[in-house]
């Protein structure tokens, strides 16, 4: 059976000026918060890095998405800003994924493995007994606002097929329509960037995505 739907908002979306004030709009309608970190270097973009996330407060888990260049260098680092759960790209750790998704867990922190849309999900599948969570990206991660890649949905099924009771999280042109797409090929966590943060009604638009209907 398909755990319970998680619905997450992705901090790239908000004002990273006030993040704790942008934080505090949702905090009390999520389950667990977002956090995109990009080196400008695995990824065509820079964010923010531990020293930042020491300062982010949330009443909810905080789930760290290490798009970055040998993420290994900076597992202490994240949990000792207080990071929950760590997601790290197959594609940028590869044959040391096991090891890294180790150390992970050995610093108390859940380990999530994450896969770009051109990855075929059979590179990660020795890898499904080692983690708490599998992350699937429908935009090339970087940026925001992009628009969903249908043909992701596909390796949502095949993990939920192959571990019925993982966490199955989508990443990327997140809305109601395409949220609904995710939960039904068997996603059962929703990260959500401009969708949540740039709504009229933040907790409106987090409710259009708790009112998704969840396979039987």
């Amino acid at each position: 059976m398909t755990p319970p739907l998680k619905i997450a908002p992705s901090i790239l979306s908000a004002d990273f000026g006030k993040l704790n004030e942008e934080i505090a709009t949702v905090d009390d309608h999520i389950d667990f918060l977002h956090v995109d970190v990009m080196d400008a270097h695995f990824v065509p973009n820079l964010t923010i890095g531990a020293p930042v996330v020491k300062w982010l407060k949330t009443k909810v888990p905080m789930e760290c998405h290490l798009m970055i260049t040998n993420p290994e260098k900076y597992l202490q680092d994240f949990s000792d800003a207080g990071a929950d759960m760590i997601t790290i790209h197959w594609e940028a750790t590869r044959e040391r994924t096991p090891h890294v998704l180790q150390q992970i867990r050995d610093l108390g922190m859940k380990p999530s493995l994450s896969l770009n849309p051109p990855t075929d999900v059979s590179e990660i599948e020795s890898y499904l007994n080692l983690v708490d969570m599998v992350l699937v990206m429908t935009v090339n991660p970087g940026f925001g606002g992009q628009s969903f890649i249908g043909d992701c949905l596909s390796k949502v099924a095949r993990i939920r097929e192959l571990k019925p009771d993982l966490d199955i999280c989508m990443d990327g042109g997140i809305k109601a329509d395409t949220g609904q797409l995710a939960v039904d090929a068997g996603a059962n966590a929703l990260v959500a960037g401009s969708y949540i943060f740039k709504a009229e009604d933040r907790v409106a638009a987090i409710r259009s995505l708790r009112d998704l209907r969840m396979p039987e």
